[in-house]
């Protein structure tokens, strides 16, 4: 278990993207984050009380959460010094970045010292079988995405939270570090070899009896040449009945591949619905999500409005606007009784 309340680290990060990690347990869990860790050339801010690692050990935090990612993942020597300094004052390190802490000497020497914790929260379970396709019971929605980082986590929370309000049971199942730090629970998709990537997801979705639905997080994009293979392990896995497709419209080239454009929405919903049906031919797509942060709110109104026009879908921002409209498509899709197993 990891020791919370948290202190988020930012560092010297100026890029939005990359601090996803910690801005998403600061959206999603404010409760158990006391504040946040950067430097004074650190152009950010999720809006917490900035700290130093003493105050923050005095306010109660216990776990530093290096939130950050950096390319290839990697532990520099600013973040090390810093989580050198973090474990003096007290913390716990937390970290889902691909390079381990537990593989860097100093961190872990440090560790064994001063009787502190090191978690790697990419480190996948040991018991992931081999996906096998077979028919399960329940219902399972899956967010796909046009790009990386686009919103995928965003809108699943905001789904599996509207359906609780609803009074449908709903659980998130995480898939990424971020997701994993909100819900407690998951698997590091990206960190799993990829012939056992469609059987982590069953193991983490399996059958389900009780008519709720299981929400899981959807991670890189069928279109994306360095990230295609987790998303079609992820649709075959997940055996979706339901499909939501996250955008940013503002995105001009794929996520680190300037030469590469972003696909169109309809090709987008073509390719993930045929790839889906491999495991569920009954597959839908039940809603768009666009990613407005970075627009003004009538521009983004509007642009909801033209693109559920264009596609016959309901569209939202769901962090902004919510997702009432997608969810009215989607329980009203799922009319028929809960899928059974072969054997149930």
């Amino acid at each position: 278990m990891i020791a919370t309340p948290y202190l988020l680290y930012l560092g010297h990060s100026n890029d939005e993207i990359g601090i996803k990690t910690s801005r998403g347990l600061a959206v999603f869990r404010p409760d158990i984050c006391v504040g946040e860790y950067r430097h004074d050339d650190c152009g950010l801010t999720l809006g917490l009380p900035r700290m130093d690692f003493a105050t923050a050990h005095a306010a109660g935090a216990r776990t530093l959460v290096l939130g950050i990612a950096n390319a290839g993942g990697r532990l520099d020597g600013e973040i090390v010094r810093d989580a050198l300094a973090a474990m003096d004052a007290g913390f716990d390190i937390a970290a889902g970045l691909h390079q381990r802490l537990n593989a860097e000497p100093q961190l872990a020497a440090a560790a064994a010292r001063l009787g502190r914790k090191l978690h790697d929260v990419r480190d996948p379970r040991p018991d992931i079988p081999v996906g096998n396709g077979q028919r399960r019971a329940g219902n399972r929605l899956l967010t796909v995405g046009t790009d990386c980082s686009v919103g995928k986590m965003y809108t699943t929370l905001c789904l599996a939270r509207a359906l609780a309000t609803r009074g449908v049971s709903a659980d998130f199942r995480a898939t990424g570090q971020t997701g994993i730090l909100i819900a407690g629970d998951g698997v590091p998709l990206d960190a799993v070899v990829a012939d056992f990537i469609s059987g982590a997801i069953e193991q983490i979705s399996p059958d389900r009896h009780d008519g709720g639905w299981d929400l899981i997080e959807g991670q890189g994009s069928l279109f994306h040449p360095s990230f295609a293979g987790v998303s079609t392990g992820l649709l075959h896995g997940a055996q979706p009945d339901a499909l939501v497709l996250c955008h940013d419209p503002l995105r001009r080239h794929m996520r680190g591949l300037p030469h590469y454009k972003p696909p169109g929405i309809a090709e987008c919903i073509e390719a993930n619905l045929q790839a889906a049906r491999l495991t569920n031919p009954d597959v839908r797509m039940v809603g768009i999500a666009l990613n407005t942060s970075a627009m003004e709110e009538a521009e983004a109104f509007a642009l909801c409005a033209r693109t559920a026009a264009t596609f016959g879908l309901p569209c939202s921002d769901p962090y902004r606007m919510g997702v009432d409209a997608i969810l009215d498509r989607l329980l009203a899709a799922d009319a028929a009784p809960v899928r059974a197993t072969a054997n149930a």
